[in-house]
């Protein structure tokens, strides 16, 4: 860590630390006797694992060209995907108690059984959320999906899940997802020192600790940030949407170009803080259970819960116009079918809306970076 810095940059430089090291993360957590449990993206109910003891941690691969994974995935499906098996293969998630992993779309229903094939050594939790959201017994049915995967951890991590603890953990997630919304706010007024990169870095992070002790942090860096005054963007602004923006040489390549980041609709960042788990209503629907279950019904403007497909690109010309973004960029994970099929919309009401649409390819199987500067560089110089 570099010497004399100053408090708030030197928490971030922690959060960037945190974020760039999840294996060494990991190791900590082990070496301290914690059970941790891997979680796919996205909206798997890491507050079942917290309730148990457990130290939950995002699996969400990295930037690796497979040599092992396609044995089980060819080539034309989602990287992340691929590279998580890589990892789980190659060992580098060994040390993990167990895997929760939901099945949201039709290679994740192929990644279940590589894994079981691949990565013998890391036990399965796989669940299934109900893509007819609006059936009357798609929320019994979520609910005993997460009893099932609540039962597989007790048997898996040696542990006891009691609705107590759910209901505590809950509220432990519920505060965090504020925080994050409280970060994503405070950062747009001091966007000189919240970078692309350290704003990723922010949301990163959470990956990979405790929600509690994350929430801390970021409380405070939102403290000190609201200390200085506000800072006036000069350069130009976008939103970003898509399942993550990494690599984070795509990020330096908007800051290098003078844009800004002042919302997204990532589904490794924002997109999953936005909706909090309900209070519920009726004596059965305050069950923890169940109110962990309901959440995935009130999730909006998500690739992933099928809805009418203009409801996302209407959301995020919203978010342009409230946060002052002169553009949305689009990051399309290559082979993401449900990715694919929203971008048509998405950028037919940018254009609706008077706004700016690049749309960037993402792979996590390749380091060059070359074809987005080119485009990056291009929207700004035609004035986005």
């Amino acid at each position: 860590m570099p010497d004399a810095m100053p408090e708030l940059e030197e928490m971030l430089f922690e959060l960037g630390e945190v974020a760039s090291h999840p294996r060494r993360m990991l190791r900590q957590y082990l070496a301290a006797g914690k059970k941790v449990v891997g979680c796919m993206p996205v909206y798997t109910p890491e507050e079942l694992a917290h309730a148990g003891g457990m130290t939950p941690m995002g699996l969400w691969g990295g930037q690796v060209t497979p040599s092992l994974a396609g044995k089980y995935n060819p080539v034309f499906t989602c990287s992340i995907m691929r590279s998580c098996l890589e990892y789980g293969m190659s060992g580098v998630y060994d040390g993990l108690g167990c895997v929760m992993m939901p099945m949201l779309c039709d290679t994740f229903r192929g990644m279940s059984a590589g894994w079981r094939a691949g990565v013998k050594a890391i036990p399965l939790v796989p669940f299934i959320h109900p893509q007819n959201r609006t059936d009357p017994g798609a929320p019994a049915f979520l609910t005993e999906e997460y009893r099932v995967v609540r039962a597989l951890l007790e048997k898996h991590m040696h542990c006891e899940i009691t609705d107590e603890a759910l209901e505590k953990s809950i509220e432990v997630y519920n505060a965090h997802s504020a925080a994050m919304r409280s970060f994503a706010s405070a950062a747009n007024e001091h966007l000189d020192v919240i970078t692309p990169a350290i704003r990723h870095h922010v949301f990163k992070s959470a990956l990979f600790m405790p929600k509690e002790e994350h929430a801390a942090r970021v409380l405070a860096i939102v403290r000190e940030l609201r200390k200085r005054p506000t800072h006036v963007w000069k350069g130009k602004k976008v939103i970003l949407t898509g399942i993550t923006a990494e690599p984070e040489a795509l990020l330096n390549v908007l800051a290098e170009n003078g844009v800004a980041v002042t919302g997204d609709d990532l589904a490794q960042e924002s997109r999953q803080y936005r909706t909090p788990i309900p209070e519920g209503g009726s004596p059965m629907e305050r069950l923890p259970m169940e109110r962990l279950a309901r959440q995935w019904f009130d999730r909006r403007g998500c690739s992933m819960a099928h809805e009418t497909r203009a409801a996302r690109g209407r959301m995020l010309t919203d978010m342009a116009k409230e946060t002052g973004a002169d553009g949305i960029v689009v990051c399309l994970m290559r082979f993401c079918d449900v990715e694919e099929y929203d971008y048509p919309m998405i950028a037919a009401e940018a254009e609706k809306a008077g706004l700016h649409c690049l749309c960037l390819d993402i792979d996590q199987s390749t380091r060059d970076n070359g074809q987005s500067r080119t485009k990056i560089q291009s929207f700004v110089e035609m004035g986005m």
